[in-house]
């Protein structure tokens, strides 16, 4: 049976969400270089090397791509095989734990673009 510490899921999940602040995936910057060459207009040229030259910039200075760092949405699979060092927190505590740190990181603190739950099931209102 596998052993999961509480501590090390609420850091993964906040380390996650700095990482993927200030780091574009590898391809999508070969797509954009390629893309770069390729093009022939000189106007989207210049927008495609600034977002090249921003995304640059935000992985040396580990600062947000964006100001609007979106909704955070996790997908977790926990197994069969697995217990937890402790059950003070359920799994959604946890990531959500996560999630509050890595939004109020004073190194890297990220913009809340929701600050209040969805409306699930509102009704839409007749103007």
């Amino acid at each position: 049976m596998t052993t999961i510490k509480q501590q090390d899921v609420i850091e993964s999940v906040a380390d996650a969400l700095q990482y993927i602040s200030y780091y574009h995936p590898l391809d999508f910057v070969q797509a954009l270089e390629k893309a770069y060459h390729k093009e022939q207009s000189q106007a989207a040229k210049d927008a495609i090397a600034q977002i090249l030259i921003n995304s640059r910039m935000s992985a040396e200075g580990k600062r947000p791509i964006c100001q609007d760092t979106g909704i955070v949405t996790c997908f977790v699979k926990v197994g069969m095989a697995v217990q937890w060092d402790r059950h003070d927190m359920t799994v959604q505590e946890m990531v959500d734990e996560g999630v509050r740190r890595a939004y109020t990181n004073p190194d890297n603190p990220l913009r809340a673009s929701v600050v209040a739950d969805p409306p699930v099931n509102a009704k839409p209102t007749r103007r």
